[in-house]
């Protein structure tokens, strides 16, 4: 019994651990609260984020949880603030400061280098 109630717990961990990584919705990547996420056309070396400076205060980083873990195609890296960013295929992954609820890609086209990101 306290066997299976201590697999039954760590399961839960395990999901929870991913209950916050972003997913796939309506054909464009998404926090797990829906919000839109953003590639930067800049982001030219795999795994590292050209998005310094004033650039975070208007593209924050898709931040991890420090129980997040890789998995697939979704990976971590450090952002330019030292933190760990998720990136999906090696592409740093960014929300957009106007968007402002679930579904909004107010961000989409921006100055022709952020794009929704697409899996």
């Amino acid at each position: 019994m306290r066997k299976t109630l201590f697999c039954l717990a760590l399961l839960a961990l395990q999901q929870s651990a991913f209950a916050e990584a972003p997913k796939v919705a309506d054909g464009r990547l998404v926090t797990a609260d829906g919000m839109t996420l953003y590639t930067f056309d800049k982001d030219t070396t795999p795994g590292t984020s050209a998005c310094t400076g004033g650039c975070m205060s208007l593209w924050p980083a898709a931040m991890a949880s420090a129980s997040d873990k890789p998995s697939g195609d979704w990976t971590l890296i450090a952002s330019a603030d030292g933190k760990q960013q998720w990136a999906y295929k090696g592409h740093p992954l960014y929300h957009y400061s106007g968007d402002k609820q679930a579904g909004d890609m107010k961000g989409e086209g921006f100055k022709d280098l952020w794009h929704t990101a697409k899996p």
